[in-house]
């Protein structure tokens, strides 16, 4: 896949080819490049809304390919132990190759424009605090208001949300040096999905490539109805043990 055939979604920046993530048909994602791996657990302001990512473990990522699981049966989280062929799941890609931008919905503010595309929606919820993100930037006037919309869209793990200046038409993105999250909601209790950061490839089992984007999140409960992608189920099916 040469870099010149990908589409790369606006504000976003393309991993050296080195970086990408093969999905493979009935088995977990392979990891190339050695990117770093390290947890992410979700962390909540002092009315109970996500606010912070606070990081975690470490996971070995020298070894190249690293298999990751996206069954949600591996355990050996993050890691893919076989399971998925002994599990009962449905491992078939069902997401768009669509930019997602081309399916967002837009809410246009004062001096910011926001584009949602909920298919994509990782339920990490820090869309939710002091109002939502939707009326935010419907209002957002002063650079108090301005920030707390950057930080809500930034923060979502999955890059549902983007946020524009209206002024100057550029998107506001976090930077992100190649790398994947293990995301962890201490506040549902469950095992979230892989946050892929920094522009990396996702490769599908049939060798087409999807929209390169700075953040991105896939499933690794074994049940999103948007695979590869995550949209939020496992916030019902992937609790922590007891």
């Amino acid at each position: 896949m040469q870099k010149s055939d990908l589409h790369i979604e606006s504000g976003s920046i393309a991993a050296p080819e080195t970086f990408y993530i093969k999905v493979t048909a009935d088995g977990p994602y392979l990891l190339f490049g050695n990117p770093p791996i390290d947890e992410e657990i979700i962390v909540f302001n002092d009315n109970g809304d996500s606010w912070l990512y606070k990081r975690g473990k470490h996971f070995n990522s020298e070894k190249s390919p690293v298999a990751l699981c996206r069954c949600g049966s591996s355990k050996n989280k993050p890691y893919c132990d076989g399971s998925h062929r002994h599990c009962h799941w449905d491992s078939k890609e069902t997401a768009s190759h669509k930019p997602l931008l081309d399916e967002a919905y837009i809410y246009e503010g004062p001096t910011m424009i926001l584009a949602d595309n909920e298919v994509y929606c990782a339920f990490a919820r820090f869309c939710d605090a002091y109002g939502t993100i939707w009326n935010l930037v419907q209002k957002a006037e002063t650079d108090i208001e301005r920030e707390l919309v950057k930080h809500e869209a930034g923060h979502c793990p999955a890059g549902r949300l983007i946020v524009w200046d209206k002024k100057t038409g550029k998107p506001y993105e976090p930077h992100f040096e190649p790398s994947v999250g293990i995301i962890e909601d201490s506040g549902l209790k469950v095992h979230g999905p892989l946050w892929v950061k920094g522009g990396i490839r996702i490769e599908g089992a049939d060798g087409r490539s999807y929209e390169v984007r700075n953040r991105v999140t896939l499933c690794r409960c074994g049940a999103s109805f948007n695979k590869p992608f995550c949209d939020g189920t496992h916030a019902n099916v992937a609790a922590w043990p007891e």
